[in-house]
């Protein structure tokens, strides 16, 4: 029998605590839905009132993986959900806004991963993103040296930036934007990413050409166009070690000696928020949004 948990009033099923789903280092649900219960406090304010896509991974990341746009069957009545477009058409898809939300979702064994904007105003930006992702041998040192250069191109244009690990190879910086509609801030991310190969062309790559991207670094422009999502901030990835995408400050970045640097596992955040709170908090900050040029 499944059993129930009570969370803030609202009765939550809790399943197969004991399966191993991070085989390399025998990391179970249980201890999933423990680092989602004590993450939750920098966590919620990064998905509220966004429209979330789960990637599932129920048997683990060897098992079968599989996105969920749509809203699962048997979603509990008070879990909220809202209609919105996508690329399928118009639908219906799930708000994780508080923690009985959070543990229905987090018992589902998913990914979280987000829209550039809210649900009060669909397809208008208020977050710009670029993924760095690598191409082997580049590894995410040489994301960080790019990383540096979109910090500095962006501060030039009055748009502050923040990093996160990717929870995989690279990294993602995001800035908060005033509301902008999507393929604006699309075309606007697309000229950083030509920008940054021509000033770094060794290091960068602005197309998703696969043939071009060894030794490389992808600037992704393209998660900023509406009907895309990506990985949000403190989210669990599906691989054999508990990587999360945990925020990290700009030292971290200057410092990145190697890959083990800036590789953190969920046993690794709860002394990084208290050490250094939540650093992506002025993302959260209306006020600290910046217009786009």
């Amino acid at each position: 029998m499944t059993p129930i948990t009570e969370v803030e009033g609202r009765r939550v099923p809790l399943s197969n605590l004991d399966k191993v789903l991070h085989p390399a280092t025998g990391f179970t649900k249980g201890e999933l839905l423990h680092y989602y219960a004590t993450t939750a406090d920098v966590l919620l304010p990064h998905l509220r009132d966004r429209p979330v896509s789960f990637l599932r991974y129920p048997d683990g990341p060897e098992g079968q993986r599989f996105f969920t746009k749509k809203v699962p069957p048997g979603t509990p009545e008070w879990v909220t959900t809202a209609q919105v477009p996508r690329s399928e058409g118009p639908g219906r898809m799930v708000l994780v806004q508080d923690l009985p939300s959070l543990m229905w979702a987090a018992n589902l064994v998913a990914e979280f991963h987000t829209h550039q904007w809210v649900v009060q105003r669909p397809e208008v930006a208020d977050r710009l993103v670029l993924d760095l992702d690598p191409g082997a041998p580049a590894s995410v040192v040489q994301c960080c040296e790019v990383a540096l250069w979109l910090r500095e191109r962006l501060a030039a244009d009055g748009v502050e930036a923040y990093a996160k690990t990717s929870g995989s190879k690279g990294l993602h910086l995001l800035a908060g934007v005033r509301p902008t509609p999507s393929d604006l801030v699309a075309d606007y991310a697309k000229r950083l990413a030509v920008e940054a190969e021509k000033a770094l062309p060794r290091l960068v790559v602005h197309r998703m050409t696969k043939s071009l991207r060894p030794g490389k670094v992808f600037v992704d422009w393209s998660q900023n166009a509406a009907r895309k999502t990506t990985a949000a901030p403190y989210t669990l990835r599906a691989r054999t070690e508990p990587t999360v995408s945990a925020p990290v400050t700009w030292d971290e970045v200057e410092a990145c000696p190697d890959d083990a640097a800036l590789t953190f596992l969920a046993c690794d955040i709860g002394s990084r928020v208290r050490d250094h709170g939540d650093v992506l908090a002025p993302l959260l900050d209306p006020a600290r949004s910046a217009p786009l040029p």
